[in-house]
């Protein structure tokens, strides 16, 4: 006769079957992206201070208000600090008062973005397409005509005056 506890048992068992079933499993892994500029981290670390190290290698934050490139205003482009690669034009710079060099659109193929999850939330980062430097965060709270905010750490750009890109 069936009762009620062969039922639960039975459905306990069917939920260990499932678990045990998946432990072994992984999802499948994700090819690292391959990026044209690449050097070891020995390397890296004599090509960049320990400040931009930390932020484009080791997605580091730096302080809020403490980028000379806060109050860059001249035409120009600014570019990864670790590859050069041009990534904003200045026409596209605003002033955000969040104390990092923001911007409402990068070139087109110069950044990549992909879900970040640390610190307890979900943001999308920002990296630089050719070395895959860490750069800052996008948000949705930006001006037209996008009304995104690419908050970037100014320790992982340079700038180079000249006709803005």
């Amino acid at each position: 006769m069936l009762t009620r506890r062969h039922v639960f048992a039975a459905g306990a068992a069917g939920i260990a079957a499932l678990i045990i079933g998946r432990m072994g499993r992984s999802e499948p892994a994700k090819a690292a992206p391959v990026y044209a500029v690449t050097h070891s981290d020995t390397e890296w670390r004599k090509l960049l201070t320990p400040a931009q190290y930390d932020v484009l290698r080791q997605q580091g934050t730096e302080r809020p208000f403490t980028s000379p490139l806060l109050q860059e205003h001249r035409a120009g482009t600014f570019t990864c600090a670790g590859c050069d690669l041009p990534l904003f034009s200045s026409k596209t710079k605003f002033e955000s008062g969040t104390g990092w060099p923001s911007f409402w659109k990068p070139l087109d193929g110069a950044v990549d973005v992909a879900q970040d999850h640390s610190l307890g939330m979900t943001r999308t980062a920002v990296s630089c397409h050719r070395c895959g430097g860490h750069l800052g965060h996008v948000f949705e709270d930006g001006p037209p005509p996008t009304g995104l905010r690419y908050c970037m750490n100014g320790l992982a750009l340079k700038f180079v005056p000249g006709a803005a890109g």
